[in-house]
């Protein structure tokens, strides 16, 4: 099931289960096109609702092999791809929104040739920049809904081109 609102750039997804998350994360790596320089991506929902199951399969279809660990911990994962780099934060242990600054993270999103995925920006305050694409997910009924929103033109041109995929 999708809903498609064109003038707020927005579209929802339901996802049954964990295989359907798998392949909506991979169809959007096919999309987002990683030498369209900087491609940031937002991840937002509860605990346990899909963020990070949609960063790994997302990650994995754009060539990332091995071990793709969350970075609830460490708060920053990054992989070397081809020519560009893929850094997975999440923000889910900050107190306090200067904390991602204060991280040195502010270098890995102005970064050319690189793709940023981030949960729970949220707690970076609106220090952030806008992201192309801003995922939020939330649990429904057994499975999940995913709302992905556009915030950029290149994000908007991936959006359309995935409701049209399904």
């Amino acid at each position: 099931m999708l809903s498609f609102d064109p003038l707020l750039a927005s579209a929802t997804f339901y996802l049954a289960d964990e295989n359907a998350t798998i392949a909506l994360a991979q169809q959007l790596a096919q999309i987002v096109c990683p030498a369209q320089n900087r491609i940031h991506l937002y991840l937002q929902g509860d605990l346990g609702a899909g963020k990070t199951a949609f960063t790994r399969a997302f990650l994995r279809a754009l060539g990332v092999t091995g071990r793709i660990k969350s970075p609830s911990y460490a708060l920053l994962e990054s992989y070397k791809v081809s020519s560009f780099n893929l850094y997975h934060l999440d923000f889910y242990r900050f107190n306090d929104p200067e904390e991602w600054v204060e991280a040195g993270f502010r270098d890995i999103l102005e970064e050319d040739n690189a793709v940023v995925l981030i949960e729970w920006p949220d707690k970076a305050g609106g220090l952030l920049p806008a992201p192309d694409l801003n995922l939020f997910l939330q649990y429904e009924n057994e499975g999940r809904r995913l709302t992905i929103t556009a915030h950029s033109i290149k994000g908007q041109t991936w959006l359309k081109t995935i409701t049209q995929n399904n």
